[in-house]
This record gives structure tokens, sequence and C-alpha cells, in this order.
């Protein structure tokens, strides 16, 4: 008896449909045979191999609960790092699960590079006998959305693999289409498509943030300087909240109040319409608004949407026009097309249905708990500037640089990012590259070195415009020269000359030295923009092996490599 599935033309989403198929596949194991295996339910289940590339860690927590899950149910299932992970191991009749997230532009995660590059090499094997499916994480506001997971699916494809069911990419809410992906998963293989085992949370977390009274506010910037960057303390008395140096906080924002208000005003509503939020309950639309839906980013489905309402065949063309919508985009909001275009939703719960929720920002904590106990610290650059004759702001940025020590409260939760940790050997050298608001890692890493007696030295290259006003946190860091904490400082200020100064250029004039670090067992570190900064620097290190150790680039890349697979060489990158 064939197992039925939902058609592409019934009424549900992809997501659902995906779930809803898998739900019904593992209902029909014991009778109809899967698509895999030919297998009875006495039979036993097929191995599972569940590899994770992650950044940030959340691909990683999402593998580990799926093979939990997985040995409930009776496969054997094994957790892979893509790091060092050998295709060969399951090229001969395995089951591949890949869980991958996407940074920067496009770029695997660096855990999971090396696997691209091998599955990408002209000479990658043949996977005629491989059974894969694969999860991509990734933030819609970004171009290149889940591009990694796009990338090993149709690679893995091209290769000869069979695909165990269809791809599923998520947006930053990704619990329940994972949860799709899953099930999807889990039917086809011959299972119940039950969700997987998650431990009852309790407490403050991800879904329930905590309310944080800030403690402190203030520019770090000086008078003269084109920046604002502020030191935001924030309190965890009796939030149970517990971080190490190198996680990321994450901060759930609120719009700013006048443009929802011009926003409301604009469609001709009046704000106090009930509408649904994210989360099921509902509010009035102002108070969604502000809270729980982004009403800034323009993204191609909101002005299809505006297009289709306006009658406005110019604009679809423009939106289905990736590189022109792209230009177009850039420095508008959907406050922008609401005014030129005039459209009419038929209600205030139409409207919120094609806006996004409000999702949170994660921000690299500059404190070590060890030196701040019961408070946490990140360092904000504030974005704000005028395109197409408006006034812009982030809106995170502009709602911490505008909150007021001792009177908000801000909802937060902790980003654990365990690969991101300084040495775990106390003695063993570290070097950081951390520009701009980049330092904000490294302060915590210092402070956690200090405040634990950590011996090993200590070499920061820290850079921005101007000396004079824009050296962040330069006391504490002229203390920590004083007392030799900080054993060696090396600037690039791109403004205080003609020609601009960038970090990789004072890690080009020190590459003997910085190479004689890494010999010594170092562990290099480097945060801050990754499209062009953290390349830019990565290009310095290979520079550096190979003129000093007058080795090839090939040979330089192998060493990088090694270093990579170590945990010697870390990024923590945007």
């Amino acid at each position: 008896m064939p197992v039925p599935y939902i058609p592409e033309t019934a009424p549900f989403t992809t997501d659902q449909r995906a779930w809803l198929n898998g739900f019904i596949a593992g209902m029909f194991s014991e009778g109809a045979m899967p698509a895999f295996g030919e297998q009875s339910a006495t039979e036993p289940k097929p191995a599972l191999t569940i590899a994770w590339g992650s950044q940030t860690g959340n691909a990683e927590s999402l593998a580990k609960k799926f093979a939990k899950t997985a040995k409930s149910q009776g496969f054997e299932a094994t957790v892979a790092d893509l790091e060092g992970f050998d295709i060969s191991a399951v090229a001969e009749g395995g089951n591949l699960l890949l869980v991958t997230s996407t940074y920067g532009e496009g770029d695997p995660p660096d855990n999971a590079q090396s696997f691209y590059d091998t599955i990408h090499a002209p000479d990658a094997p043949k996977l005629e006998k491989l059974n894969f499916s694969v999860l991509g994480l990734g933030d819609t506001n970004y171009p290149d959305f889940c591009q990694t997971a796009k990338d090993f699916d149709l690679r893995l494809e091209a290769l000869g693999a069979k695909r165990i069911a269809a791809r599923i990419d998520c947006d930053v809410d990704y619990d329940d289409p994972a949860d799709a992906w899953w099930g999807s998963v889990l039917g086809e293989l011959g299972s119940a498509a039950t969700a997987p085992e998650v431990s009852e949370e309790i407490g403050y977390s991800k879904k329930n943030p905590f309310p944080s009274l800030v403690l402190k506010n203030e520019n770090l910037n000086g008078e003269g300087s084109a920046k604002a960057t502020h030191h935001v303390e924030f309190s965890l008395e009796g939030s149970g909240l517990e971080y190490e140096a190198g996680d990321a906080l994450a901060v759930v924002p609120e719009n700013d109040g006048a443009l929802v208000e011009e926003v409301i005003s604009l469609l001709g509503f009046n704000g106090d319409e009930k509408v649904p939020l994210p989360s099921g309950e509902e509010a009035s639309l102002a108070e969604a608004l502000k809270t729980s839906y982004d009403i800034t980013k323009l993204m191609k489905g909101t002005a299809l949407r505006i297009a289709e309402l306006a009658g406005s065949d110019e604009l679809k063309t423009l939106a289905e026009d990736k590189a022109a919508f792209a230009e177009y985009s850039w420095g508008r909001e959907i406050v922008d097309l609401i005014v030129e275009f005039k459209p009419s939703w038929p209600s205030a719960a139409d409207f919120v249905a094609d806006l996004k929720k409000l999702a949170p920002r994660l921000y690299s904590i500059s404190s070590s708990p060890k030196a701040h106990p019961g408070e946490v610290h990140l360092t904000v650059g504030h974005v704000a500037y005028e395109s197409h004759g408006r006034k812009r702001a982030g809106v995170c940025s502009d709602w911490l640089a505008k909150s007021m020590a001792g009177e908000q409260k801000t909802p937060v939760y902790v980003q654990v990012s365990k690969h991101f940790r300084p040495p775990e050997n106390p003695d063993a050298p570290m070097v950081m590259v951390g520009p701009g608001t980049g330092i904000a890692p490294f302060r915590a890493f210092l402070e956690e070195r200090e405040a634990t007696g950590a011996k090993g030295p200590n070499w920061l290259f820290f850079g921005d415009q101007k000396a004079e006003c824009d050296f962040l946190y330069a006391e504490q860091i002229d203390a920590w020269q004083k007392s030799g904490h900080l054993t060696r400082l090396d600037t690039a200020f791109s403004r205080d000359q003609k020609e601009k100064i960038y970090v990789q250029h004072r890690m080009e004039e020190n590459a003997a030295e910085l190479v004689a670090w890494m010999d010594k067992g170092g562990s290099f570190y480097v945060c801050g923009d990754a499209s062009r900064m953290a390349k830019d620097v990565d290009a310095a290190l290979h520079k550096a092996f190979e003129t000093v150790k007058g080795w090839s680039a090939e040979d330089a890349e192998a060493h990088v490599a090694s270093l990579k697979k170590e945990k010697r060489y870390l990024r923590d990158v945007y």
C-alpha cells in the first residue's frame, strides 16, 4: 500500500506540508514500506550520522537534540563536528543529516569550511550510495540566506547522493521548521514523526528572556568622533543566567515609537485594532508594532506584497530582479514604500500577517563574570545615518543607545558560544585582533585571564579611526599595559595619517614575532566584520607564515587549516 502524501496544491505552507508528510509516513511505517531500506517495524533501524556546521552553537545544539530523539526510537545515531569530518565514513551506504548555518557573505561556518572544500573539489568522491538531507539555519535579513545549506544540498545531489527529505531553510525562529524537517526525515526513514526531545526549560531563556535593568550606559567615543560606541551594563541579579567569556548576549529590542506612530497613521489605522502576535496571543496594533514585528527591514516578499496591493507592475518587476532590488532597497525601509506606493491593507491583522517577527540581536559579551559578578556588559556601535531624505537608525543599537540607566529593563538571554573561549592552557600565548567593537570579547578575555591569574602573554591588535577620540577602553588597556598583563599592544588608527592603516598592516609589520608566538603554542582570535576585515586579517596571517617560514601558499594554507582544527584559530565574525 503506497504512503499517501499531502499535495503541493493543499492549503498548507511548505513547512507544514513537510511535517504532515513526515507524520503520515511515520503512521504507515508498520504497513507500507518506507522509501529507504524496505524495513519492517521489527527490523533494525538504519544508522544516522548527524553532522553540524555552526558559528554560534545553534546547529550543534539541534544536532544533539535530534540524535537524542533518534536514539530513543531505536536508531544508531552519531553526532559529528564537520571540522575534520571524513565523508568516506558514510559514502558506502550511510545516512547523513547535515545541520548548518551560514555566516558572512554566504560562507560556511569555520568548522564546516574543510568539508565544504572537500566536496566541492574537482576530485570529490562519487556518493551514489549515500542518503542525505540538509537543514539550514539563517536569517532572511541577509541576502545569502542559508546559502551554505543550499550549496551542500545541491553538491551532494550532484555527487550522486540520494535525498531522504527536502531541505528546509529556517529563519531566526527555527524551532518549528526544524521540527518539520526532522519529522519529514524520520517519516521517510520509517519511524514516527516525533519532535526532538527537549528538556523543559525552567527560568529565563530564549523563550522567556530576562527583563534586565540597565545599570550604566556611556559613550566610549570622545569629542570629535564620527562614531558613538556605547558601553552598556546590565544586571543579571535574580535571573539565574550564567555566561562565560566568549559568549554572546541576545537583546530583544523595541521599534522606535515615532516610526510606529507614523506607519499606523500612513496606513489609516488608529493603533487600537486587535492583532495576533507571533506568540499566538493578541495585542493592540500599536503594541504589536512596537514590540513584536519588524517594521524596518525591506524584504523582497514585503515589496511584492506592496506591489500587489498598490497595483504596481514597476515595483513587482524591480523586486523580482535580485541585483536591482538589492541596490534599490539599500537605505530604504518599509515606510518608504508605504509613502511612495500608498498600499492599502484590508485590516490591521492583514498588515501584520505580512511582517516578520522582530528578531533578537546578538552582541559579543565584553565582560568576564569573574570580574563583574551579577552583571553583563556590551560594546554597541550606534548605527545612525540619513538616506533618501530620512534619518535612519539601527533598531537595537538605537534603542540601547537611548536606554536610561536605572530605568529601562531590557529582555535578554545568553547565547552560548562554547567554541570561542580563551586558551584552556593559562600559560599559552593569546593573540587577539579586534578593531572597533570587535574589541568586545577580548576585553572579556583579558578580564578573565586577569581574574584567574593566567600567566600566558597577551597581544592585542586594535584599530579604529582616530586615536584621540576612538580608542575604546583606553584607560583599562593602559592599566593592563602598565601592570604587564597586556604584554603587547599594536594599534592602527586609519585616519591619523595620510595613508590608511588597518590591523592587517600591523600584523604584516610584525610578522616574525606573530609567527613566533604561534610557534610557542599561541591561539589566534579575530572578532568583527566578516566581509572585509576578517578576510584581510586571514590573508595577513597566511602571508606571515609564507614570508617568515619561506613556505608556499599551499603550505601556509595547510598550516592555518591545522590551527583551525586544533581550535587555535577562532573567529567571532558577523
